[in-house]
């Protein structure tokens, strides 16, 4: 069991996302508990990482959990993250992705910190939700409201999932003078963008995965909304760090895994 205190306004969900792929190679089942900001500009949000990274990861075989105990925010942070990881004894699957396929649900949840009077949570849903149905989408989106975080604050997190197995999500972070209703044009018209191009992942999962599919076992592939510089800088470390050899066509992403030599 570890525990880490990152900051007031620190993310804990990048630290978690490192924690993830250390905790497959460990040992024995590890237990993190990361204290911070858990919902915020420039990271991903805790339910974003919930709803559209683990699935994937856990499609890849890694065994883990994570669970929200306490919602933190900009600028105090405090928010409370447990990260639960088992080994991956037999090492990662590689991640094939390269047929969108069809939407077949699209999920989420509007979670907002003692802003109940102000309906905060019900605006980012209903706008979000509004702005998907006008692009044929169905959206079921959980309105959330609670009082245990140390401020106010909220965060909106969506994700598309299609019968080939594709994950396409989004979400914003609430701010003093952003409107829920802007955090639900935004969040809607990223998912919408996304899809539009055939992409089997989302602008944010493009280089999540990268580290988890360079220490996979075999050639992973993917199909990215665009090539950002997060992927480029992602994959410039995977090739340099670990050697794993990666192929960019287009916006068809290959990486071959070094699974079996870390193994040895």
């Amino acid at each position: 069991v570890y525990e880490c205190d990152i900051g007031t306004a620190g993310s804990t969900t990048m630290l978690a996302i490192s924690l993830l792929l250390l905790g497959c190679f460990a040992d024995e089942p590890c237990d993190f508990t990361l204290k911070g900001g858990l919902f915020q500009d420039f990271a991903p949000s805790a339910h974003y990482m919930r709803g559209a990274l683990l699935p994937l990861l856990r499609r890849m075989g890694v065994d883990a959990e994570i669970l929200i105990r306490k919602p933190g925010y900009v600028p105090e942070g405090k928010g409370v993250l447990e990260v639960k990881v088992k080994p991956a004894k037999d090492g990662l699957r590689p991640l094939v992705l390269t047929d969108q396929g069809k939407v077949t649900s699209v999920r989420g949840i509007a979670l907002s910190s003692h802003l109940a009077e102000q309906e905060v949570s019900d605006r980012m849903a209903e706008e979000c939700s509004t702005r998907l149905e006008e692009a044929g989408y169905d959206a079921e989106i959980d309105a959330v409201y609670e009082a245990s975080a140390s401020q106010k604050g909220a965060d909106l997190s969506v994700w598309a999932e299609t019968d080939s197995g594709a994950i396409i999500g989004a979400d914003m972070a609430g701010k003093l003078g952003r409107r829920s209703e802007e955090i639900g044009r935004y969040v809607a018209g990223s998912i919408r963008d996304d899809l539009k191009t055939g992409a089997t992942v989302d602008r944010y999962l493009a280089d999540q995965l990268i580290p988890f599919c360079a220490v996979a076992d075999g050639v992973s592939e993917y199909i990215m909304p665009s090539v950002t510089e997060h992927v480029e800088t992602n994959l410039w470390l995977v090739e340099r760090i670990l050697s794993a050899r990666t192929t960019l066509d287009g916006r068809r992403l290959s990486i071959e895994g070094v699974g079996d030599r870390l193994r040895h």
